[in-house]
Protein backbone atom coordinates (compact mmCIF):
# COMPACT_ATOMS: atom_id res chain seq x y z
CA UNK A 1 0.00 0.00 0.00
CA UNK A 2 1.51 3.32 -0.93
CA UNK A 3 0.58 6.22 0.79
CA UNK A 4 -1.38 9.44 -0.61
CA UNK A 5 -0.07 12.04 1.93
CA UNK A 6 2.70 12.19 -0.10
CA UNK A 7 0.27 14.32 -2.85
CA UNK A 8 -1.81 15.67 -0.29
CA UNK A 9 0.81 16.88 2.39
CA UNK A 10 2.05 20.72 1.14
CA UNK A 11 4.66 20.54 3.14
CA UNK A 12 6.04 17.21 2.06
CA UNK A 13 7.61 16.41 5.32
CA UNK A 14 6.88 12.29 4.39
CA UNK A 15 9.66 10.29 2.33
CA UNK A 16 8.78 6.42 0.71
CA UNK A 17 9.82 3.91 2.41
CA UNK A 18 11.44 0.65 0.98
CA UNK A 19 13.34 0.71 -2.02
CA UNK A 20 12.07 3.80 -3.27
CA UNK A 21 13.88 5.48 -0.48
CA UNK A 22 16.33 7.60 -2.55
CA UNK A 23 13.75 8.88 -4.94
CA UNK A 24 13.02 12.45 -4.70
CA UNK A 25 9.62 13.70 -3.34
CA UNK A 26 8.06 14.44 -6.29
CA UNK A 27 8.94 11.10 -7.60
CA UNK A 28 7.75 9.41 -4.66
CA UNK A 29 4.21 11.67 -4.75
CA UNK A 30 3.84 10.35 -8.68
CA UNK A 31 4.83 6.68 -7.41
CA UNK A 32 1.60 6.44 -5.04
CA UNK A 33 -0.40 7.47 -8.47
CA UNK A 34 1.56 4.98 -10.56
CA UNK A 35 0.55 2.51 -7.56
CA UNK A 36 -2.92 3.38 -8.10
CA UNK A 37 -3.52 3.31 -11.88
CA UNK A 38 -0.94 0.50 -12.42
CA UNK A 39 -2.46 -1.65 -9.66
CA UNK A 40 -2.66 -5.75 -10.80
CA UNK A 41 -0.17 -5.48 -13.11
CA UNK A 42 2.99 -7.26 -13.34
CA UNK A 43 6.19 -4.56 -14.58
CA UNK A 44 7.99 -7.82 -15.03
CA UNK A 45 7.55 -11.12 -17.16
CA UNK A 46 7.69 -14.05 -14.96
CA UNK A 47 10.50 -16.23 -15.50
CA UNK A 48 9.83 -19.93 -16.67
CA UNK A 49 11.07 -22.86 -14.76
CA UNK A 50 12.56 -25.90 -16.20
CA UNK A 51 11.84 -29.68 -14.77
CA UNK A 52 14.25 -29.71 -11.87
CA UNK A 53 14.12 -33.81 -12.51
CA UNK A 54 14.65 -33.62 -16.09
CA UNK A 55 17.64 -35.43 -17.38
CA UNK A 56 18.77 -36.36 -14.28
CA UNK A 57 22.81 -37.98 -14.02
CA UNK A 58 22.68 -41.29 -11.79
CA UNK A 59 26.31 -41.05 -10.78
CA UNK A 60 27.34 -37.45 -10.82
CA UNK A 61 31.24 -36.76 -10.69
CA UNK A 62 32.42 -35.60 -7.25
CA UNK A 63 33.79 -32.09 -6.06
CA UNK A 64 36.03 -30.88 -3.80
CA UNK A 65 34.15 -29.41 -0.78
CA UNK A 66 36.61 -25.82 -1.13
CA UNK A 67 34.89 -26.00 -5.17
CA UNK A 68 31.50 -26.35 -3.93
CA UNK A 69 31.83 -23.35 -1.04
CA UNK A 70 33.58 -21.17 -3.72
CA UNK A 71 30.49 -22.16 -6.17
CA UNK A 72 28.25 -21.29 -3.22
CA UNK A 73 29.03 -18.41 -2.56
CA UNK A 74 29.59 -16.87 -5.96
CA UNK A 75 26.27 -17.97 -6.73
CA UNK A 76 24.85 -15.90 -3.73
CA UNK A 77 26.92 -13.04 -4.98
CA UNK A 78 25.39 -13.31 -8.35
CA UNK A 79 22.03 -13.68 -6.88
CA UNK A 80 22.64 -10.54 -4.55
CA UNK A 81 23.90 -8.58 -7.59
CA UNK A 82 21.18 -10.11 -9.39
CA UNK A 83 18.50 -8.78 -6.56
CA UNK A 84 19.49 -5.30 -7.06
CA UNK A 85 19.65 -5.30 -10.61
CA UNK A 86 15.91 -5.99 -10.40
CA UNK A 87 15.10 -3.41 -7.87
CA UNK A 88 17.10 -1.03 -10.70
CA UNK A 89 14.17 -1.57 -13.14
CA UNK A 90 11.33 -1.87 -10.77
CA UNK A 91 12.54 1.67 -9.77
CA UNK A 92 13.56 2.55 -13.57
CA UNK A 93 10.00 1.28 -14.66
CA UNK A 94 8.05 2.56 -12.40
CA UNK A 95 9.66 6.33 -12.97
CA UNK A 96 8.71 5.47 -16.81
CA UNK A 97 4.87 4.55 -16.03
CA UNK A 98 5.26 7.82 -13.80
CA UNK A 99 6.28 10.02 -16.56
CA UNK A 100 3.75 8.46 -18.48
CA UNK A 101 0.73 8.94 -16.22
CA UNK A 102 1.75 12.51 -15.40
CA UNK A 103 1.54 13.34 -18.99
CA UNK A 104 -1.68 11.94 -19.50
CA UNK A 105 -2.94 13.60 -16.58
CA UNK A 106 -1.86 17.14 -18.23
CA UNK A 107 -3.27 16.13 -21.18
CA UNK A 108 -6.98 14.35 -20.62
CA UNK A 109 -8.85 13.03 -17.41
CA UNK A 110 -7.84 9.79 -16.30
CA UNK A 111 -10.95 7.79 -15.26
CA UNK A 112 -11.32 5.98 -11.70
CA UNK A 113 -13.49 4.58 -9.67
CA UNK A 114 -13.63 4.82 -6.13
CA UNK A 115 -15.08 0.92 -4.88
CA UNK A 116 -14.82 1.23 -1.34
CA UNK A 117 -14.00 3.41 1.97
CA UNK A 118 -12.18 2.06 4.57
CA UNK A 119 -11.47 3.34 7.90
CA UNK A 120 -8.72 2.36 10.34
CA UNK A 121 -7.40 4.02 13.66
CA UNK A 122 -10.80 5.04 15.19
CA UNK A 123 -11.35 3.08 18.32
CA UNK A 124 -13.64 5.34 19.69
CA UNK A 125 -15.44 7.45 16.83
CA UNK A 126 -18.31 5.92 15.42
CA UNK A 127 -17.13 4.75 11.62
CA UNK A 128 -20.36 6.53 10.01
CA UNK A 129 -19.30 9.73 11.53
CA UNK A 130 -15.87 9.79 9.66
CA UNK A 131 -17.38 8.57 6.51
CA UNK A 132 -19.83 10.97 6.59
CA UNK A 133 -17.30 13.72 6.07
CA UNK A 134 -15.72 12.12 3.12
CA UNK A 135 -18.07 10.19 1.29
CA UNK A 136 -20.23 12.89 -0.35
CA UNK A 137 -17.19 14.70 -1.65
CA UNK A 138 -15.00 11.00 -2.75
CA UNK A 139 -18.11 9.26 -4.15
CA UNK A 140 -18.25 12.05 -6.83
CA UNK A 141 -15.10 11.59 -8.20
CA UNK A 142 -15.04 10.12 -11.55
CA UNK A 143 -11.35 10.55 -12.44
CA UNK A 144 -7.73 10.63 -10.98
CA UNK A 145 -8.17 14.48 -10.78
CA UNK A 146 -11.03 14.92 -9.12
CA UNK A 147 -10.26 12.39 -6.52
CA UNK A 148 -6.98 14.09 -5.52
CA UNK A 149 -8.95 17.29 -5.05
CA UNK A 150 -11.87 15.34 -3.40
CA UNK A 151 -9.10 13.86 -0.89
CA UNK A 152 -7.58 16.88 -0.57
CA UNK A 153 -11.10 18.24 0.77
CA UNK A 154 -11.93 15.28 3.01
CA UNK A 155 -8.58 15.91 4.41
CA UNK A 156 -9.69 19.27 5.44
CA UNK A 157 -13.03 18.09 6.65
CA UNK A 158 -11.59 15.48 9.09
CA UNK A 159 -9.37 18.08 10.52
CA UNK A 160 -12.19 20.61 10.78
CA UNK A 161 -13.85 17.88 13.42
CA UNK A 162 -10.65 18.41 15.90
CA UNK A 163 -11.18 15.07 17.67
CA UNK A 164 -8.07 14.01 15.21
CA UNK A 165 -4.05 14.46 15.98
CA UNK A 166 -3.85 13.38 12.29
CA UNK A 167 -4.96 12.24 9.32
CA UNK A 168 -3.85 10.46 6.62
CA UNK A 169 -6.07 9.41 3.34
CA UNK A 170 -4.58 6.27 0.99
CA UNK A 171 -5.04 5.25 -2.30
CA UNK A 172 -5.11 1.22 -2.94
CA UNK A 173 -5.66 -0.63 -5.34
CA UNK A 174 -9.36 -1.98 -5.53
CA UNK A 175 -10.34 -5.81 -6.08
CA UNK A 176 -8.64 -7.54 -9.32
CA UNK A 177 -11.60 -8.22 -10.71
CA UNK A 178 -12.74 -4.91 -10.77
CA UNK A 179 -9.63 -3.09 -12.93
CA UNK A 180 -9.71 0.71 -12.75
CA UNK A 181 -11.14 1.05 -8.89
CA UNK A 182 -9.42 2.18 -6.14
CA UNK A 183 -10.11 1.63 -2.08
CA UNK A 184 -9.98 5.03 -0.01
CA UNK A 185 -8.17 4.01 3.38
CA UNK A 186 -8.83 6.82 5.70
CA UNK A 187 -6.26 6.31 8.70
CA UNK A 188 -7.01 8.35 11.52
CA UNK A 189 -4.97 8.87 15.63
CA UNK A 190 -7.57 10.37 17.76
CA UNK A 191 -6.43 12.82 20.31
CA UNK A 192 -4.69 11.54 23.16
CA UNK A 193 -5.98 14.30 25.62
CA UNK A 194 -9.50 15.16 24.53
CA UNK A 195 -9.71 17.57 27.26
CA UNK A 196 -8.16 21.22 26.78
CA UNK A 197 -8.34 24.73 28.06
CA UNK A 198 -7.20 28.04 27.88
CA UNK A 199 -7.26 31.30 29.82
CA UNK A 200 -6.50 34.76 28.13
CA UNK A 201 -7.20 38.35 28.74
CA UNK A 202 -7.93 40.87 26.03
CA UNK A 203 -8.14 44.28 25.45
CA UNK A 204 -10.47 46.75 23.46
CA UNK A 205 -9.13 50.02 23.22
CA UNK A 206 -11.74 51.79 21.44
CA UNK A 207 -14.17 50.52 24.08
CA UNK A 208 -11.76 51.08 26.60
CA UNK A 209 -12.53 47.99 28.46
CA UNK A 210 -10.98 44.87 29.34
CA UNK A 211 -11.73 41.20 29.85
CA UNK A 212 -10.59 38.04 31.25
CA UNK A 213 -11.96 34.75 29.40
CA UNK A 214 -11.68 30.91 30.14
CA UNK A 215 -13.04 27.94 28.45
CA UNK A 216 -12.70 24.06 28.85
CA UNK A 217 -13.71 21.34 25.89
CA UNK A 218 -13.91 17.88 26.37
CA UNK A 219 -13.57 16.05 22.37
CA UNK A 220 -15.51 12.83 21.40
CA UNK A 221 -17.08 11.51 24.68
CA UNK A 222 -19.34 9.59 23.27
CA UNK A 223 -17.54 8.95 19.88
CA UNK A 224 -20.16 10.87 17.57
CA UNK A 225 -17.32 13.96 17.01
CA UNK A 226 -19.29 15.62 20.00
CA UNK A 227 -17.82 18.34 21.17
CA UNK A 228 -18.57 19.66 25.08
CA UNK A 229 -17.38 22.77 26.14
CA UNK A 230 -17.48 25.51 29.35
CA UNK A 231 -16.93 29.77 28.89
CA UNK A 232 -16.55 32.20 31.07
CA UNK A 233 -15.64 35.98 30.58
CA UNK A 234 -15.24 38.39 33.16
CA UNK A 235 -15.10 42.31 32.14
CA UNK A 236 -13.28 45.09 34.06
CA UNK A 237 -16.58 46.64 33.19
CA UNK A 238 -19.15 44.55 34.95
CA UNK A 239 -20.07 42.34 31.87
CA UNK A 240 -19.27 38.88 32.37
CA UNK A 241 -20.90 35.78 30.71
CA UNK A 242 -20.64 31.82 31.46
CA UNK A 243 -21.78 29.44 28.94
CA UNK A 244 -22.28 25.48 28.18
CA UNK A 245 -22.31 24.06 24.43
CA UNK A 246 -22.67 21.42 22.43
CA UNK A 247 -21.77 20.58 19.23
CA UNK A 248 -22.81 17.82 16.87
CA UNK A 249 -21.13 17.15 13.24
CA UNK A 250 -24.07 15.04 12.74
CA UNK A 251 -27.48 14.88 14.24
CA UNK A 252 -30.00 12.16 12.99
CA UNK A 253 -31.47 13.11 9.50
CA UNK A 254 -29.61 16.55 9.68
CA UNK A 255 -26.96 17.07 6.91
CA UNK A 256 -25.11 20.00 8.59
CA UNK A 257 -23.77 20.07 12.03
CA UNK A 258 -26.20 20.84 14.96
CA UNK A 259 -24.91 23.39 18.13
CA UNK A 260 -26.31 24.29 21.22
CA UNK A 261 -25.59 26.97 23.53
CA UNK A 262 -27.10 27.99 27.14
CA UNK A 263 -26.35 31.17 28.32
CA UNK A 264 -25.87 33.84 31.32
CA UNK A 265 -24.69 37.08 30.11
CA UNK A 266 -24.43 40.28 31.65
CA UNK A 267 -23.49 43.31 29.32
CA UNK A 268 -22.65 47.05 30.65
CA UNK A 269 -23.27 49.82 28.26
CA UNK A 270 -23.90 52.65 30.87
CA UNK A 271 -21.09 54.60 29.74
CA UNK A 272 -23.09 55.19 26.27
CA UNK A 273 -26.14 54.39 26.71
CA UNK A 274 -27.27 54.16 30.47
CA UNK A 275 -28.24 50.88 30.99
CA UNK A 276 -27.47 47.18 31.38
CA UNK A 277 -28.47 44.47 29.90
CA UNK A 278 -28.92 40.69 31.30
CA UNK A 279 -30.17 37.71 29.13
CA UNK A 280 -30.32 33.68 30.15
CA UNK A 281 -31.05 32.51 26.87
CA UNK A 282 -30.43 29.31 24.67
CA UNK A 283 -29.03 29.23 21.07
CA UNK A 284 -29.75 26.17 18.31
CA UNK A 285 -27.90 26.35 15.19
CA UNK A 286 -30.17 23.85 13.13
CA UNK A 287 -28.23 24.56 9.95
CA UNK A 288 -25.01 25.65 9.46
CA UNK A 289 -22.77 25.35 5.79
CA UNK A 290 -20.56 26.69 4.07
CA UNK A 291 -22.92 29.77 2.94
CA UNK A 292 -25.73 29.34 5.03
CA UNK A 293 -26.58 29.18 8.45
CA UNK A 294 -29.88 29.69 10.58
CA UNK A 295 -30.18 30.07 14.41
CA UNK A 296 -33.03 29.95 16.93
CA UNK A 297 -32.48 32.00 19.55
CA UNK A 298 -35.21 31.88 23.19
CA UNK A 299 -33.93 33.97 25.76
CA UNK A 300 -35.33 35.83 29.34
CA UNK A 301 -34.01 39.57 28.98
CA UNK A 302 -34.10 42.64 31.26
CA UNK A 303 -32.59 46.01 31.22
CA UNK A 304 -31.85 47.84 34.09
CA UNK A 305 -30.22 51.16 34.85
CA UNK A 306 -29.10 51.22 37.66
CA UNK A 307 -27.31 54.67 37.51
CA UNK A 308 -30.90 56.24 37.37
CA UNK A 309 -29.86 58.62 35.01
CA UNK A 310 -31.31 56.87 31.74
CA UNK A 311 -32.80 59.61 29.38
CA UNK A 312 -36.12 59.02 28.50
CA UNK A 313 -36.59 57.07 25.73
CA UNK A 314 -34.16 54.10 27.42
CA UNK A 315 -36.62 54.62 30.78
CA UNK A 316 -39.35 53.56 28.47
CA UNK A 317 -37.61 50.36 27.76
CA UNK A 318 -36.73 49.48 30.94
CA UNK A 319 -38.15 46.04 32.45
CA UNK A 320 -38.44 42.15 31.24
CA UNK A 321 -38.99 41.17 27.72
CA UNK A 322 -39.10 37.57 25.97
CA UNK A 323 -36.61 37.10 22.71
CA UNK A 324 -37.80 34.69 20.52
CA UNK A 325 -35.97 35.02 16.69
CA UNK A 326 -35.08 32.92 13.82
CA UNK A 327 -31.79 34.38 12.14
CA UNK A 328 -30.98 33.55 8.91
CA UNK A 329 -27.56 34.37 7.40
CA UNK A 330 -25.58 33.63 3.66
CA UNK A 331 -22.64 34.61 3.34
CA UNK A 332 -20.26 34.64 0.03
CA UNK A 333 -16.54 35.32 0.40
CA UNK A 334 -14.36 34.89 -2.61
CA UNK A 335 -11.58 37.14 -1.41
CA UNK A 336 -8.06 35.53 -1.01
CA UNK A 337 -7.24 36.38 3.07
CA UNK A 338 -9.55 37.65 5.19
CA UNK A 339 -6.59 39.91 6.77
CA UNK A 340 -5.57 41.75 3.55
CA UNK A 341 -7.85 41.10 0.84
CA UNK A 342 -6.02 42.04 -2.43
CA UNK A 343 -8.71 40.18 -4.79
CA UNK A 344 -11.88 39.19 -4.83
CA UNK A 345 -15.52 40.23 -3.61
CA UNK A 346 -17.36 39.35 -0.32
CA UNK A 347 -21.46 39.50 -0.22
CA UNK A 348 -23.86 39.01 3.05
CA UNK A 349 -26.97 39.01 4.35
CA UNK A 350 -28.64 38.43 7.41
CA UNK A 351 -32.33 38.30 7.85
CA UNK A 352 -33.78 37.99 11.74
CA UNK A 353 -37.25 37.69 12.41
CA UNK A 354 -38.57 37.99 16.57
CA UNK A 355 -42.05 37.27 18.33
CA UNK A 356 -42.02 33.79 17.69
CA UNK A 357 -43.57 32.84 21.23
CA UNK A 358 -47.27 33.44 21.70
CA UNK A 359 -46.40 35.90 24.77
CA UNK A 360 -47.43 40.05 24.98
CA UNK A 361 -43.90 40.51 26.07
CA UNK A 362 -42.09 38.63 22.82
CA UNK A 363 -40.62 40.96 21.17
CA UNK A 364 -41.91 41.50 17.22
CA UNK A 365 -39.03 42.99 15.40
CA UNK A 366 -38.10 42.59 11.42
CA UNK A 367 -34.26 43.01 10.56
CA UNK A 368 -32.34 43.07 7.35
CA UNK A 369 -28.31 43.35 7.42
CA UNK A 370 -26.62 43.39 3.76
CA UNK A 371 -22.84 43.74 3.19
CA UNK A 372 -20.83 44.24 0.04
CA UNK A 373 -17.37 44.15 -0.39
CA UNK A 374 -14.93 44.01 -3.32
CA UNK A 375 -11.09 44.29 -3.88
CA UNK A 376 -9.12 45.19 -6.99
CA UNK A 377 -5.11 44.36 -7.58
CA UNK A 378 -3.26 47.44 -8.95
CA UNK A 379 -0.26 45.43 -10.09
CA UNK A 380 2.76 47.27 -8.12
CA UNK A 381 3.97 46.92 -4.54
CA UNK A 382 1.47 44.39 -4.10
CA UNK A 383 -1.43 47.69 -3.83
CA UNK A 384 -4.76 46.61 -3.76
CA UNK A 385 -8.35 48.93 -3.55
CA UNK A 386 -10.55 47.78 -0.85
CA UNK A 387 -14.02 49.31 -0.74
CA UNK A 388 -17.55 47.98 0.71
CA UNK A 389 -20.84 49.39 1.82
CA UNK A 390 -23.21 47.81 4.03
CA UNK A 391 -26.98 48.72 5.51
CA UNK A 392 -29.28 47.82 7.56
CA UNK A 393 -32.81 48.21 8.64
CA UNK A 394 -35.08 46.98 11.78
CA UNK A 395 -38.95 48.01 12.60
CA UNK A 396 -41.52 45.92 14.81
CA UNK A 397 -44.63 44.49 13.33
CA UNK A 398 -47.56 43.45 14.50
CA UNK A 399 -50.48 45.62 16.09
CA UNK A 400 -50.17 49.57 16.15
CA UNK A 401 -46.32 48.95 15.03
CA UNK A 402 -46.00 52.51 13.56
CA UNK A 403 -46.29 54.22 16.62
CA UNK A 404 -43.97 51.57 18.41
CA UNK A 405 -40.74 51.93 19.68
CA UNK A 406 -38.11 49.13 18.17
CA UNK A 407 -36.13 47.58 20.86
CA UNK A 408 -33.00 48.90 22.11
CA UNK A 409 -30.80 46.16 21.93
CA UNK A 410 -31.79 45.40 18.47
CA UNK A 411 -30.74 48.89 16.79
CA UNK A 412 -27.72 49.95 15.24
CA UNK A 413 -24.85 51.92 16.85
CA UNK A 414 -22.32 52.68 15.23
CA UNK A 415 -18.08 53.94 15.80
CA UNK A 416 -15.33 51.97 16.83
CA UNK A 417 -12.03 51.80 15.71
CA UNK A 418 -11.83 48.40 14.85
CA UNK A 419 -11.63 47.82 10.81
CA UNK A 420 -14.05 47.36 8.44
CA UNK A 421 -12.11 45.71 5.80
CA UNK A 422 -11.76 42.55 8.08
CA UNK A 423 -15.54 42.52 9.22
CA UNK A 424 -18.02 41.49 7.32
CA UNK A 425 -22.19 41.11 8.62
CA UNK A 426 -23.49 44.85 8.44
CA UNK A 427 -22.90 48.64 9.50
CA UNK A 428 -20.69 49.12 12.50
CA UNK A 429 -16.95 50.45 12.79
CA UNK A 430 -16.17 53.68 11.72
CA UNK A 431 -12.85 55.03 11.66
CA UNK A 432 -11.55 57.48 14.75
CA UNK A 433 -15.44 57.70 16.16
CA UNK A 434 -15.51 55.95 19.71
CA UNK A 435 -17.61 53.32 20.16
CA UNK A 436 -21.34 54.37 20.14
CA UNK A 437 -20.20 57.13 19.40
CA UNK A 438 -22.48 58.55 16.84
CA UNK A 439 -26.26 58.64 15.95
CA UNK A 440 -29.67 59.73 17.57
CA UNK A 441 -28.88 60.70 21.50
CA UNK A 442 -30.79 62.25 23.91
CA UNK A 443 -29.94 63.65 27.31
CA UNK A 444 -29.59 61.99 30.19
CA UNK A 445 -31.60 63.15 33.85
CA UNK A 446 -30.99 66.86 34.96
CA UNK A 447 -27.49 67.49 36.62
CA UNK A 448 -25.63 65.07 33.99
CA UNK A 449 -23.50 66.72 31.00
CA UNK A 450 -23.46 63.37 29.30
CA UNK A 451 -25.89 61.97 27.06
CA UNK A 452 -27.49 58.85 25.60
CA UNK A 453 -26.74 57.48 22.11
CA UNK A 454 -29.67 55.10 21.64
CA UNK A 455 -28.99 53.68 18.32
CA UNK A 456 -30.59 53.94 14.93
CA UNK A 457 -33.28 51.58 13.37
CA UNK A 458 -31.77 52.37 9.69
CA UNK A 459 -27.70 52.72 8.94
CA UNK A 460 -25.40 52.88 5.72
CA UNK A 461 -20.86 52.82 6.21
CA UNK A 462 -18.93 52.88 2.99
CA UNK A 463 -15.73 52.82 3.64
CA UNK A 464 -12.42 52.71 0.83
CA UNK A 465 -9.15 51.12 1.65
CA UNK A 466 -5.68 51.12 0.12
CA UNK A 467 -3.04 49.24 1.06
CA UNK A 468 0.40 48.98 -0.21
CA UNK A 469 3.93 47.04 0.45
CA UNK A 470 6.41 48.48 2.55
CA UNK A 471 9.45 49.71 0.85
CA UNK A 472 11.36 47.43 3.39
CA UNK A 473 11.98 43.76 2.62
CA UNK A 474 12.00 43.12 6.35
CA UNK A 475 8.58 44.29 7.10
CA UNK A 476 7.38 42.89 3.77
CA UNK A 477 8.66 39.15 4.19
CA UNK A 478 6.98 39.80 7.70
CA UNK A 479 3.34 41.25 5.88
CA UNK A 480 3.51 44.68 7.56
CA UNK A 481 2.39 47.02 4.84
CA UNK A 482 0.74 50.71 4.95
CA UNK A 483 -2.58 51.90 4.00
CA UNK A 484 -5.04 54.95 3.49
CA UNK A 485 -8.51 55.13 3.95
CA UNK A 486 -11.85 56.66 4.11
CA UNK A 487 -14.80 56.00 5.36
CA UNK A 488 -18.44 57.25 6.00
CA UNK A 489 -21.61 56.57 7.99
CA UNK A 490 -24.95 57.47 9.48
CA UNK A 491 -28.03 56.24 11.21
CA UNK A 492 -31.56 57.80 11.65
CA UNK A 493 -34.66 56.46 13.61
CA UNK A 494 -37.75 55.58 11.98
CA UNK A 495 -40.35 54.03 14.58
CA UNK A 496 -42.57 56.44 16.47
CA UNK A 497 -43.95 57.94 13.32
CA UNK A 498 -40.15 59.34 12.81
CA UNK A 499 -40.00 57.58 9.04
CA UNK A 500 -42.55 60.76 8.02
CA UNK A 501 -39.58 63.37 9.33
CA UNK A 502 -37.48 61.39 7.44
CA UNK A 503 -35.13 62.86 3.70
CA UNK A 504 -32.30 61.35 1.56
CA UNK A 505 -31.45 65.04 1.09
CA UNK A 506 -30.96 65.70 5.19
CA UNK A 507 -30.04 62.13 5.79
CA UNK A 508 -26.64 62.69 3.23
CA UNK A 509 -26.51 66.31 4.67
CA UNK A 510 -25.72 64.34 8.21
CA UNK A 511 -23.39 61.74 7.15
CA UNK A 512 -19.72 61.61 9.19
CA UNK A 513 -16.66 60.98 7.29
CA UNK A 514 -13.04 60.48 8.76
CA UNK A 515 -9.83 59.56 6.62
CA UNK A 516 -6.36 58.59 7.99
CA UNK A 517 -3.44 56.88 7.01
CA UNK A 518 -1.19 53.73 9.16
CA UNK A 519 0.84 50.49 9.01
CA UNK A 520 -1.10 47.01 9.59
CA UNK A 521 0.53 44.91 11.43
CA UNK A 522 -1.19 41.17 10.66
CA UNK A 523 -0.38 38.20 12.98
CA UNK A 524 -2.36 34.76 12.99
CA UNK A 525 -5.44 35.37 15.08
CA UNK A 526 -5.74 39.16 14.76
CA UNK A 527 -5.19 42.14 12.80
CA UNK A 528 -2.90 45.46 14.58
CA UNK A 529 -3.07 48.97 12.99
CA UNK A 530 -1.59 51.87 14.28
CA UNK A 531 -3.28 55.06 12.08
CA UNK A 532 -3.50 58.53 12.81
CA UNK A 533 -7.43 59.96 11.66
CA UNK A 534 -8.51 62.97 10.98
CA UNK A 535 -12.35 63.84 11.42
CA UNK A 536 -13.69 65.47 8.29
CA UNK A 537 -17.04 65.47 9.54
CA UNK A 538 -18.90 64.99 12.71
CA UNK A 539 -22.21 66.41 14.24
CA UNK A 540 -22.83 67.72 17.82
CA UNK A 541 -22.78 65.27 20.60
CA UNK A 542 -20.28 62.75 18.82
CA UNK A 543 -17.61 61.25 20.36
CA UNK A 544 -15.00 62.04 17.83
CA UNK A 545 -11.34 62.78 17.50
CA UNK A 546 -8.37 63.25 15.56
CA UNK A 547 -4.90 61.56 16.66
CA UNK A 548 -2.96 58.77 16.60
CA UNK A 549 -4.98 55.19 17.48
CA UNK A 550 -3.56 51.68 18.21
CA UNK A 551 -6.47 49.44 17.05
CA UNK A 552 -6.88 45.53 16.70
CA UNK A 553 -9.61 43.45 14.37
CA UNK A 554 -10.69 39.88 15.04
Amino acid sequence: MTSFSNVLDKEGKKEPSGRFRGLDKTSSSRLAVVKLYFSNSQLLPPCPMANPTENLDPNPPTRDPEDEAEELYGDKRELEEEEEDEEDTVSNAYRTKTESLFRRMRSAPVPVRVHDVIVKGNSKTKDHIIEAEVEAVIREANTLQELLEASRVANSNLRALDIFDSVNITLDSGPPELPGTTNVVIEVVESKNPLTGQIGAYTRAEAKSSSVEASLKYKNFFGYGDIWDGSMVYGLDSSAEVGLGMYLPRFKALPTPFSSRLYLSTQDWLKFSSYKERSLGLSLGLLSSKYHELVYTVAWRSLIDPSRLASESIRRQLGHSLLSALKYTFKYDQRDSYLRPTSGYAFSSTSQIGGLAPDSRSLRFFKQEIDLRCAVPLGFYRAALNFGVSGGVTFPWGSGYKNRASSVPERFFLGGNSSPVCSLGGPSALWGFSTRGLGPNEARRRGDVERDFVGGDAAVTAFANLSFDLPVRWLRERGVHGHVFACAGNTAKLTENEFRNFSAPKFMETFRTSVGAGIVLPVSLFRMEINYCHIVKKQEHDRAKSGFFLTFSA
